[in-house]
């Protein structure tokens, strides 16, 4: 999306220039008469660009392969400074925040990554808390968070690669993850919530606003069958679900008998 936006701001760059340097893109001339003093911009993009779907292709492998470096393992940072700093390192990459045990502050990107001297002396304190809202993580990101042994809380808001095989992993920290937040993930489907069964030490779970979810209302009071000690947000979806049986229940009711 990063790459199209670069795209498109270079091309108003040039179209805002004045159509003069569009006069020598095309060779097509209209009937006198009908030949427009200007151009419009689908025009310019048209002569510009032969082939649409090549252009297309090629922003979409070039955003795949950012998305693929961006979610790279940090080997030698794991082999060096250990696991903690690591995926401390990863997600404050992304864009996140990091918690470690035992103290208050989150740890958070400047936006110009001046932050791995001070992860520097957390190398011995594992990683509580993860907050990975917006981030491009994805499958493969994922051996970053995962090897976070001691981690209570992870959000993955909004995340728009976290999907169904995402959490078919997560079973790795039944042991320590507590709360977790996956609240507008819209790869997200019945499927993937059917695999957090194994954590059984949740406390916490957001799964509101699902767009993948056929049946919020429903697909809710089955996560809250599955993980009883768990407390499941979204209850605007089980409302929803709620009023839908009562207006059932009116429209198939019996009639009274005067």
């Amino acid at each position: 999306m990063a790459a199209r936006r670069a795209f498109l701001h270079r091309v108003a760059l040039v179209w805002n220039g004045g159509t003069r340097c569009t006069s020598g893109l095309s060779r097509a001339v209209a009937p006198e008469g009908s030949q427009r003093k200007g151009k419009t911009l689908l025009q310019f993009l048209a002569d510009r660009f032969y082939d649409v779907e090549a252009l297309r292709e090629y922003l979409f492998q070039k955003q795949v392969s950012k998305v693929h470096q961006e979610n790279r393992s940090f080997t030698l940072i794991k082999e060096r400074y250990g696991p903690y700093i690591a995926g401390a390192y990863f997600v404050l990459k992304q864009g996140g925040a990091v918690k470690f045990q035992g103290k208050e502050e989150w740890i958070r990107s400047k936006g110009h990554g001046h932050f791995f001297l001070q992860l520097l002396s957390f190398q011995a304190v594992p990683v509580e808390a993860v907050d990975a809202s917006d981030c491009a993580i994805n499958y493969e990101g994922l051996d970053n968070l995962l090897a976070l042994k001691e981690l209570q809380s992870l959000s993955l808001q909004r995340c728009p690669h976290v999907d169904d095989w995402c959490l078919s992993r997560l079973h790795q920290l039944a042991n320590s993850l507590q709360e977790l937040s996956l609240a507008g993930c819209p790869r997200i489907s019945e499927r993937g919530l059917a695999c957090l069964h194994h954590l059984q030490n949740l406390r916490r779970l957001d799964i509101s606003d699902l767009p993948a979810v056929s049946n919020p209302g429903l697909t809710q009071i089955l996560v809250e069958e599955m993980l009883p000690n768990c407390e499941v947000l979204g209850a605007e979806w089980a409302q929803g679900l709620k009023s839908g049986l009562e207006e059932q229940s009116r429209g198939t009711a019996s009639p009274s008998c005067a």
